[in-house]
């Protein structure tokens, strides 16, 4: 039987011996494109350019093709010390310009290219479908000029894909699918938007862009109703329900501006409709509603379902409350994550504020710490550690209290450092609980408690619990 080896020959050889063709030129510049990853290093910006997934799949393609390229060139090539092929019997005008002296296995390029496609395709399946003919060209190129064998390729791919594969053990892929909520009886469907009164937050989300027009357009027999001097987000949304001519309340805007209209809506025992047209959008997002199209369809069909609310000392959250240098490490997160992606921007910011944060002493339910932060979940947030992201579930009846102790010896240093591997939970200073109520005193003085992106009164007791369920209109695809 033939060794592996000699049908690797083979292959290469009957690829030699291809006819001249207008693919070759075509193949060779694509080969050398792809010299040091420049290739993929393009796309990757050009995808970076976009928030949301497509800057996630940028930031994870580009990392894990980093990691493959260490992989492979500082190591692999060396153990296994392959010498590259013959290039005697090679078509001349197919030949790279400039000779190779590193070692042939595993093929450098195609791990890239495997790392990057498959990084990508983890966070926009697809995208990476579309870069996926891309990748098996750069492979190919290699065998068609000349310096690798095609078992080189095809295990260069392997150990691309792999390595991209396995950075989801230290760095979570956001589900596609929506967080579990309760079934809610069939709310009344509104036609058109008919009974339905929206606020919308012109300064919510992008500057050039004021969602009230689109709407109109989607519902056009809402109420549609910008907050500006004369009132906000409560006022206008109270005013419409205290009159009795709201069948339901709707908002666009961002966090602040949702929590402030649930807390309208559970006075007055409303149904909800969130429009996302915020920057973050993280209700929303966990909801499973991610246009205003979505929102309108699920508004005129009257598909509702029940969520959890929480609360801190009376006022109402839907995503997080927090305590201590959270919030400052959020605002500097955010600010950062247009340049930097989000996960980088979480370490950046974790180190800029814990290193100039000051802990403070609390009791939790009585008990005594000393924290750097204090973080309050409505419902339990995916991945642990600083940088809670997302929730499986919006009705586990439970808040998740995650807080970083000051008194254990380089907890800082241990949190940023676990931040940046994905990690912070794992770290000997961070400790979780989840329960249905907690009681914090602060002995260090009056706080501040930040909530959805608001900032609430300084005050020295904080409790937080669970209150009665919102109804939200939601068309549920899972």
């Amino acid at each position: 039987m033939r060794s592996a080896h000699d049908w690797d020959a083979r292959l290469h050889s009957l690829v030699s011996g291809l006819p001249t063709s207008r693919a070759d030129p075509w193949l060779r510049r694509l080969s050398t494109a792809a010299d040091h990853g420049k290739l993929w290093i393009v796309v990757g910006v050009v995808l970076g350019l976009r928030r949301g997934q497509w800057r996630r799949a940028a930031v994870r393609g580009l990392g894990s093709m980093a990691v493959s390229s260490a992989l492979v060139n500082a190591l692999l090539k060396r153990v296994f010390g392959r010498r590259r092929p013959d290039l005697g019997a090679h078509p001349v005008d197919r030949l790279l310009r400039r000779s190779l002296t590193t070692h042939s296995f595993p093929s450098g390029h195609s791990a890239s290219a495997g790392a990057f496609v498959t990084g990508v395709a983890l966070e926009a399946p697809l995208a990476g479908a579309g870069l996926a003919p891309l990748a098996l060209g750069v492979g190919y190129s290699r065998v068609h000029v000349g310096v690798h064998y095609p078992g080189d390729v095809v295990a260069g791919l392997a150990v691309g894909a792999a390595v991209a594969a396995g950075s989801r053990l230290w760095w979570r892929v956001r589900p596609t699918t929506p967080a579990r909520v309760r079934p809610a009886a069939t709310g009344a469907p509104l036609p058109d938007g008919e009974g339905l009164v929206v606020a919308v937050n012109p300064r919510s989300g992008d500057e050039d862009y004021d969602p009230a027009e689109d709407i109109r357009r989607l519902l056009p027999r809402a109420e549609v109703l910008e907050i500006g001097p004369g009132g906000g987000v409560a006022e206008l949304l109270g005013e419409a329900a205290g009159s009795g001519r709201a069948r339901a309340l709707g908002v666009a805007g961002g966090d602040g501006s949702v929590a402030a209209a649930a807390a309208v809506a559970l006075e007055h025992r409303l149904p909800l409709a969130v429009l996302p047209a915020g920057t973050l959008n993280h209700f929303a997002r966990d909801l499973g509603v991610h246009t205003l199209e979505h929102a309108a369809e699920a508004v005129t069909v009257g598909s509702t379902v029940e969520v959890d609310v929480a609360e801190v000392n009376g006022t109402p959250f839907l995503n997080t409350a927090s305590i201590g240098s959270y919030p400052e490490m959020v605002r500097r997160r955010d600010a950062l994550s247009g340049r930097l992606g989000k996960w980088a921007a979480m370490t950046v910011a974790a180190a800029q504020t814990l290193h100039r944060g000051t802990p403070v002493s609390l009791l939790l339910d009585d008990r005594p710490v000393l924290v750097w932060i204090l973080f309050v979940g409505n419902c339990r947030y995916t991945p642990r550690g600083l940088a809670p992201a997302w929730r499986p579930r919006l009705e586990d009846g439970l808040l998740d209290v995650q807080y970083l102790r000051a008194d254990v010896r380089l907890s800082r240093t241990r949190a940023v450092l676990g931040s940046l591997l994905a990690i912070s939970d794992r770290s000997s200073g961070y400790a979780d609980t989840q329960v249905a109520q907690v009681r914090v005193v602060s002995r260090s003085g009056p706080l501040q408690v930040a909530y959805d992106g608001e900032t609430g009164e300084r005050a020295t007791e904080f409790s937080f619990r669970k209150r009665a369920r919102l109804t939200v209109y939601c068309c549920r695809t899972d």
